[in-house]
């Protein structure tokens, strides 16, 4: 059987990590793991620097375990960056557990130190200048199998589907991991051959995290069953990669056929979608890049049915149902979106309100001077209308003027704010306003004494 440094080596190789003369950064808490991967780098003859994160959490033992590494540093002979955080604090202040402020505090200081500028502008941490980072730099954790038995199992039971089932990658951007392939127990073992001191978290024994909760107690009672479990997880990881693989490689085909950019939106063929199988799945991974959430999918799914300007929201973005079209906008786009109405259409949703459209005979329908109500000549009007923000150079004919006026002019005779003038939309039909919508009618789309049908739309403010 290879050594464990033969297989460090030729896992680096196999997977393409990284080249000899990249600059490695490894981060070292003072455990037996990142001690370990520190020596087979130095065997390995692999140059390298050490970044130490400081959480606070253990208050002494914290502290102990920095000098532990500092020491090391100098013993290596190679440079140590440190970093203290104040955890509680960032945990407190975002609403997030201990464990997740520690995982982004951490990560956050990685991506500064291996950040590389064109003018090679340098990093500053607590204590340190970090100068001249070449753009062939990597930071290295310690994460080994066991790390990822325990990552996928959580991911399952947590619900990630296929992305979560794939564990830890081997390489993320500048993350690199390079001992996944290594167990826990090899590790200790290279670490005793080799004399190396490392020093013990005393809380990686407490099962309050959930992480040491699946190692001290699932894991241990599944192997009574199973005796095999971590070696067979250990082998579904590998193929729940390669799944991964051909997974996004058909999902990139299938949105390649669907999806439409132009600008800052994302338009969808409502038809198209609704062949697609599987549909739940394939609109999951469409609409989770823009802050939605799997159990808005047959939100989704029911808008693909539903009546022009339906739409629904995450954080971040809304999903409009547009005629034929599903359309992704940010918020802050959602007032530049031109909405179709057809002729079918009786409510339509936007950014600053609601309309409701009918049809009626003019023996049958009342008059009304409101402006939130528009009467029409339901003979003149061509359908698909557009609804949209209105726009400088737009001009129509007042009710009751034989000459047109330009918006910007009938919003000074209105004596409008603003903030009014922002929110205002207008519809048009083949290319002529129509409505200045709660505001005034154009003259050319009234009731006149020939009128037979009526079209009624009520705009009510959101």
């Amino acid at each position: 059987m290879m050594s464990l440094l033969n297989r460090f080596i030729s896992n680096i190789h196999n997977e393409n990590l990284f080249q000899k003369n990249d600059n490695l950064i490894i981060a070292v808490s003072g455990g037996v793991d990142s001690i370990v991967l520190c020596e087979l780098c130095k065997q390995a003859g692999f140059n390298f620097k050490i970044a130490h994160c400081n959480f606070q959490l253990r208050g002494a033992e914290s502290d102990r375990d920095e000098m532990f590494v500092q020491s090391l540093g100098n013993k290596l002979d190679t440079t140590v960056f440190f970093k203290k955080f104040d955890t509680e604090k960032h945990a407190e202040e975002n609403k997030v557990s201990i464990q997740v402020a520690a995982r982004d505090l951490r990560y956050n200081w990685f991506d500064e130190l291996t950040a590389t500028t064109d003018n090679r502008q340098p990093i500053t941490d607590n204590q340190h200048q970090i100068t001249n980072i070449q753009h062939s730099t990597f930071l290295l954790t310690a994460h080994h199998a066991n790390d990822n038995i325990e990552t996928v199992l959580m991911n399952f039971f947590k619900g990630t589907g296929i992305k979560g089932l794939r564990g830890i990658l081997p390489k993320q951007g500048k993350i690199i991991r390079p001992l996944l392939f290594a167990r826990k127990e090899e590790l200790i073992l290279f670490a005793n051959e080799n004399n190396l001191a490392f020093t013990e978290d005393t809380s990686n024994a407490s099962d309050k995290y959930t992480r040491n909760y699946f190692r001290n107690k699932i894991i241990p009672l599944v192997q009574k069953v199973f005796p095999k479990a971590e070696e067979n997880l250990l082998n579904n990881i590998e193929r729940f990669r390669d799944i991964g693989v051909l997974y996004h490689h058909a999902l990139d085909l299938h949105k390649k056929k669907l999806i439409e950019h132009k600008g800052n939106e994302v338009h969808i063929p409502v038809l198209k979608l609704l062949k697609i199988e599987p549909l739940y799945t394939i609109v999951y991974e469409i609409i989770k890049d823009y802050g939605f959430t799997s159990h808005q999918c047959n939100d989704v799914i029911n808008l693909l049915k539903s009546g022009s300007g339906k739409f629904i929201s995450s954080p971040s973005h809304k999903i409009i149902k547009n005629r034929e079209w599903i359309i992704i906008v940010p918020h802050n786009n959602m007032e530049a979106l031109n909405i179709l109405i057809n002729e079918d259409d009786q409510e339509i949703v936007f950014a600053d309100g609601k309309l409701k459209i009918e049809k009626h005979m003019i023996t049958n329908c009342q008059l009304s001077t409101d402006n939130s109500i528009a009467m029409l000549d339901a003979e003149i009007i061509t359908f698909p209308l557009l609804l949209r923000k209105w726009k400088q150079g737009d001009y129509f004919y007042p009710l009751g003027m034989q000459k047109k006026k330009k918006l910007s002019r009938f919003f000074i005779d209105q004596k409008m704010s603003l903030n009014e003038k922002e929110k205002t939309w207008v519809i048009e039909s083949n290319k002529k306003i129509f409505w200045i919508v709660g505001k005034r009618i154009d003259d050319r789309f009234k009731v006149k004494t020939s009128t037979i049908n009526i079209l009624r739309i009520l705009f009510k403010e959101l």
